[in-house]
């Protein structure tokens, strides 16, 4: 070994050639890994590098067994630095002159591609839909980060911004040409992939790094070979003219209740399933008794078994074989088990349990799905493999794990494993399905009534053939990433290294990733360490506080390390509106800025822009900036003035797009450039840094309206007018922004659009007004339309009739219904005003004004509820408890915030984000 320069090679084929990893050179690759297995066979010794939160749990031999280092380790990697240290850029802010505005992504992009289903995982985004962002965020050379990473479809996408499918590349080249952007720089980047999950990374490192792709084929086509000589006999039956052998591809067993009126058994495949429509009926009758059953009526029957792992007693529900679907030749056949067949299962249940299956217990206690397993007698990880899958698996895993070559061995593995859940009890029975393969629901431990044993020829023949033609690719054969295991929030990475973040986090309680993992996790002996798992899950006792709080974390540590000025872009699939506002308020208060959010539209596969907190059950694609230096460091003088509020402003102004046009060919309103947004950005730049805001509303509206010009109501810097002016007018028209009104702010924000627009009489406004509040929520104090256009907008008292606020006169033919009963020179006080005077945004001065008598009310109302004996507010005004929280800040009356918060329904207090953030704020004051 000799050491050389920090150069990259990229590795080759075990004992083809010398090798360079890392700045030193190995005589061949088994070379390279024998001296790093080694390096870190002495860091697992050390006590300390255990005690690193999110450290897997497992032994030292079973950690170095699964990695492959220096790229793979199973354990938080130690040669990370090293890593970034050969090929990462220094930041250097004197020359640095990067810029980019935000760039949203389409995460349903290649969901079809073979890749993408080469191996399958809880979530994950198609390297088809991160490539684009790669590509406009960095260029050749740079690092890029996903430290929530899962199957690593990030690093494929990196790997394929240098060997893309040409149908990708024709594509992107033609839409960037299209948009007026600069053509893609192809070429090379590096990754860091990190996720808390030993499933997890090993996944990621078996798409991501090099192996021989012929050698594997071989080997996995000799493993199904071997399997055939060695247990082929358990998956033989005979064909009903009691001579030809068959091979089973699947068998079907059937739970058995007990009929709730006779107490007779029920094979619930024999009287439930409808052989006419391949279903389950919801209602049949008992074969003894006639009385009309359902899955809610049975009885489940539990039977009384030895447990094969430890000798003991163990119940569980019973099964019995219904029917067996094999093959002779090309031709299937399907038939009732016979007296053969049963007496081959029962040699089989003789067999001892192969040492290689796991025995462990599942963590019941604490699983959330734990309740559905226990009750059906499954505890154990064996419990859910009759004996026949379990001693296929069992061979399969163990020879595998013989296997010299670590490269090779963990791909075989990587094979073999895709075959855990479809094998296992949890495996359903799909008449009308193309395949009996995953036919297991997904996010959930459930043991079907009606399971589908496999054969592992079945599931994994198939799965060869596709691995092998999807790996038999240029991308397969380059490394440019390296994989860890650990949490988002200690990453070990040095600050400012890294020039992107692509990242898609847990969201809230959608899926269980720990419980779901932990079944493969148990054949690895290498499981993740739940405590540092960003969840909210009742029973691990992880509330949605302890969910933002380690999300918080996480993006502090993507803060540290990314460098100034650079994105990160976050892919959230929402599940709720508390855990989306949970994750905006973990971001800012980090000290990222957001410049973007999107939700995909799925009808129209185009993106628009999230204008309200109500986003539930969306795809939505985040963008944020690190602030560079320069803003940091002027911040720091300019702090708390209205200096620095404004020097934030035309920073935050230059990330945001100038111009975006939808597929249709209209521009779109830019909700970030609105004024409202733009106050609110700036209002939690302070706040998180732990200021007083030095503008108020109407302040910072009439500011907005001195400094920056203004068009269709964003505001721009002076350099950017010009190319939004000339865009606009090749432009087909511009789409207005989709309101909901479902509280005071989006009812003034809608007034605001509508009276922007044209000036509107009472009558005119409130039947479009009444339309739009359907769904105002519940806790929200109802207000009538008038009052919120008296305390915010202004109306034209004059009787000048060619002022453009002069409404319709009363011969106006849409006012003859309001004068029944009237004459026309007699009308009604109300009409006769309303039918002059026009209702209209007021000028930043006026506004000023009407801020001032709208926030005196509002902090009245909020007064009175901090008064209040009432232990819960069930009904308010939302708007009285923000004004009052901004004032009770600015004041520091952190006590007064965190009592009134108190009195606010968690759900409220949790899905709005503006409490959020001066509530948490106010709670991190008291506690200084």
């Amino acid at each position: 070994m000799t050491h050389q320069p920090a150069l990259f090679t990229e590795p080759t084929p075990a004992g083809s050639g010398p090798v360079e990893c890392l700045g030193l050179t190995f005589e061949n690759d088994a070379a390279r890994r024998a001296y790093f297995t080694e390096k870190l066979r002495e860091k697992l010794q050390d006590p300390a590098f255990h005690q690193i939160e999110g450290f897997p749990l497992g032994s030292d031999e079973d950690i170095l067994a699964l990695s492959d280092p220096p790229y793979y380790t199973a354990c938080p990697n130690p040669f990370l630095e090293d890593f970034v240290k050969h090929y990462g850029q220094p930041y250097d802010p004197a020359n640095d002159t990067y810029h980019r505005q935000p760039f949203a992504v389409d995460v349903s992009e290649g969901k079809a591609e073979p890749i993408y289903a080469a191996h399958s995982y809880h979530t994950k985004v198609p390297y088809r839909a991160i490539v684009p962002a790669i590509l406009y965020y960095t260029q050749p050379g740079d690092l890029v980060l996903d430290g929530f990473a899962g199957s690593g479809m990030a690093g494929v996408a990196v790997q394929m911004c240098s060997h893309p499918p040409a149908d990708l590349k024709h594509q992107l080249e033609l839409e960037w040409q299209a948009a007026h952007r600069p053509p893609p720089q192809w070429g090379s980047r590096r990754i860091i992939l990190n996720d808390l999950a030993p499933a997890a990374t090993f996944i990621a490192a078996n798409y991501n790094l090099p192996f021989d792709v012929t050698a594997f084929e071989r080997e996995a086509r000799h493993l199904l070979s071997d399997l055939k000589k060695e247990l082929g006999w358990m998956y033989e039956t005979r064909h009903t003219d009691g001579q030809t052998i068959g091979q089973i591809n699947y068998t079907v067993w059937s739970e058995v209740f007990a009929c709730s009126n006779c107490g007779r058994e029920i094979v619930f495949l024999d009287e439930a399933f409808d052989p006419q429509t391949k279903g389950v009926r919801d209602k049949f009758p008992c074969p003894n008794c006639g009385v009309e059953l359902s899955k809610d009526n049975l009885q489940r029957l539990l039977e009384s078994r030895i447990d094969p792992a430890t000798g003991q007693p163990w119940q569980r529900i019973r099964l019995v074989p219904a029917l067996i679907n094999y093959s002779v030749g090309q031709t299937r056949y399907e038939k009732k088990p016979d007296e053969l067949d049963l007496q081959s299962l029962e040699r089989i249940e003789t067999l001892p349990l192969p040492p290689t299956v796991p025995i462990n217990s599942f963590p019941i206690e604490q699983m959330y799905h734990g309740s559905r397993l226990a009750p059906k007698g499954f505890t154990r990880i064996h419990h859910l493999y009759l004996p026949r899958s379990a001693q296929a698996l069992g061979w399969l895993w163990g020879r595998a794990t013989m296997v010299e070559d670590t490269r090779l061995r963990n791909m075989l593995l990587f094979f073999v494993e895709q075959a855990f859940w479809t094998m296992s009890l949890l495996n359903s029975y799909r008449p009308t399905g193309f395949s009996q393969v995953s036919q297991y629901m997904k996010g959930i431990y459930y043991v079907p009534s009606q399971h589908s044993e496999v054969s592992p020829w079945y599931v994994l023949q198939g799965k060869l053939n596709r691995l092998a033609k999807v790996f038999h690719t240029p991308y397969t054969q380059i490394n440019c990433c390296v994989i860890t295991t650990g949490t988002a929030f200690h990453l070990r990475l040095p600050n400012k290294s890294v020039d992107y973040i692509f990242t898609d986090p847990p969201f809230g309680e959608n899926i269980y990733y720990a419980d779901l993992n932990f079944l493969t996790e148990s054949w690895y002996h290498v499981w993740t360490d739940t405590k540092s798992e960003a969840i909210v899950d009742q029973a691990k006792r992880k509330a949605l506080p302890d969910y933002q709080r380690l999300m918080q974390q996480c993006f502090e540590e993507y803060y540290r390390v990314l460098k100034p000025g650079r994105w990160l872009t976050v892919v959230f699939h929402n599940s709720r509106n508390a855990v989306w506002t949970a994750i905006q308020e973990a971001m800012q208060t980090a000290g990222f800025i957001v410049a973007d959010v999107r939700t995909q539209d799925k009808i129209q596969h185009s993106y628009r822009q999230v204008t309200s907190s109500n986003v539930v059950k969306q795809d939505l694609v985040i963008s944020a900036y690190k602030p560079n230096g320069g803003l940091e460091d002027r911040f720091k003088l300019e702090a708390g003035t209205e200096a620095g509020a404004w020097d934030f402003v035309r920073t935050h102004l230059r990330h945001l797009p100038v111009f975006v046009e939808t597929k249709d060919g209209r521009a779109e309103l830019i909700a970030e450039r609105m004024n409202y947004l733009l106050f609110d950005r700036m209002v939690a730049f302070h706040i998180q840094r732990g200021l007083t805001v030095p503008l108020s509303a109407a302040e910072f509206y009439a500011g907005l309206e001195q400094r920056f010009p203004k068009r269709d109501d964003m505001y721009f810097l002076p350099d950017q007018v010009a190319e939004y002016d000339q865009k606009r007018m090749q432009a087909a028209g511009i789409e207005q922004l989709q309101l909901f009104v479902s509280d005071e702010f989006s009812a003034i924000q809608w007034l605001r659009l509508l009276l922007t627009r044209q000036p509107q009489t009472f009558q005119e406004i409130h039947p479009h007004f009444m339309r739009e509040i359907g769904g105002w929520q519940k806790h929200e104090k109802p207000l009538e339309l008038s009052e919120l256009l008296e305390q915010t907008f202004l109306r034209y008292d004059g009787g000048d009739r060619s002022h453009p606020n002069y409404g319709p006169g009363l011969d106006d033919p849409d006012w003859q219904a309001q004068l029944k009963g009237f004459t026309p020179d007699n009308p009604p006080v109300a009409v006769q005003r309303e039918a002059r005077h026009r209702w209209y945004v007021p000028d930043p001065n006026q506004a000023a004004d009407l801020e001032k008598l709208r926030e005196k009310a509002l902090f009245k109302e909020f007064e009175e509820y901090r008064q209040s004996k009432q232990k819960k507010l069930k009904v308010f005004r939302l708007e009285a408890v923000r004004a009052g929280f901004k004032k009770a800040w600015q004041d520091q009356q952190y006590r007064t915030i965190i009592e009134v918060a108190d009195k606010i329904p968690d759900n409220v207090l949790q899905e709005d984000s503006k409490l959020l953030m001066w509530y948490d704020q106010a709670v991190t004051r008291l506690e200084m």
